[in-house]
């Protein structure tokens, strides 16, 4: 299968999952652009994400623990620790749009091997969990109140920074979640630190004078969706003195730093987003 096809596909798989796109259109579209059935089932198999993917850390990696916690409002989290008394400050990762799911937890124990408290809730705990299937979970994220969900998760910010030794809480949040994290900083103010949106949805850019967090931001050169509202965002928060750091990673895709989605992943730029993620939350954090 060329490239080109490959990232047709790609974008086709983007609109089915985050602009609600009929799915048998979906299918019939994948199968004339591959070839065949076979051939359509398996490109899509390389997009989606894999859940019995490896873990970058796992479960009992001996430098952290980890333990589900149960937050404001009754929203339950994976929590990941490292073993150490000297715990740097909070960070809250926020899903995409498969709720919380290994992919999920695993880059939560990556934020605790670097020495921070990360906390992952689950968003959809207001109507029962994340469920196992990917569909059901893309469709109860598009039915949850996002303003709530928002001012619930400033609420977890407040309990977090109350419980943290270093008091300082930070977010970073993938797809669904990057644009969940723009908008909590948009609600939290001078709660939270420091945010960092991979390839997330932007608010409108009238309230980028409401942000008071330090931000950066990782997009993916190939995710028209997402920069059409994010660039406009950024310049608004430029414009409003914040502090901003921006990267765009070119001729990659939309959720680049998922490794579960073999076709979108890149190694390179998802390895050096989350080189400069980790200094930037030690320069804002500590």
């Amino acid at each position: 299968m060329d490239d080109t096809t490959r990232q047709h596909g790609i974008t086709l798989y983007d609109r089915f999952t985050h602009e609600g796109t009929d799915r048998r259109a979906f299918m019939a579209e994948m199968v004339r652009i591959a070839g065949s059935v076979a051939a359509a089932e398996m490109l899509i198999a390389g997009i989606a994400a894999a859940p019995a993917a490896a873990a970058q850390v796992p479960e009992n990696d001996p430098h952290i623990f980890t333990r589900t916690q149960t937050l404001a409002g009754g929203y339950k989290a994976y929590v990941a620790e490292p073993r150490t008394r000297s715990l740097k400050a909070t960070v809250l990762v926020i899903h995409e749009n498969r709720g919380l799911n290994d992919h999920i937890r695993d880059v939560a124990r990556r934020v605790a091997v670097a020495g921070y408290r990360a906390v992952a809730p689950d968003m959809l705990s207001p109507s029962g969990g994340t469920p196992a299937n990917e569909d059901a979970a893309r469709d109860a994220i598009g039915k949850l109140d996002l303003g709530k969900s928002v001012d619930d998760a400033v609420a977890f910010v407040d309990e977090l920074a109350r419980s943290s030794r270093g008091g300082k809480v930070g977010a970073v949040g993938f797809c669904w979640g990057g644009g969940f994290v723009n908008r909590l900083a948009v609600a939290a103010g001078g709660k939270l630190a420091a945010a960092i949106p991979y390839y997330g949805p932007a608010p409108d850019p009238a309230e980028a004078p409401k942000v008071e967090a330090a931000m950066e931001f990782h997009n993916a050169g190939l995710d028209e969706r997402v920069n059409a509202t994010s660039f406009p965002w950024i310049a608004a928060l430029r414009n409003a003195g914040k502090t901003v750091k921006f990267f765009l990673y070119d001729g990659v895709n939309h959720a680049f730093n998922n490794d579960t989605s073999a076709e979108r992943y890149n190694k390179p730029a998802a390895d050096l987003a989350w080189k400069r993620t980790l200094a930037f939350f030690r320069q804002h954090l500590g």
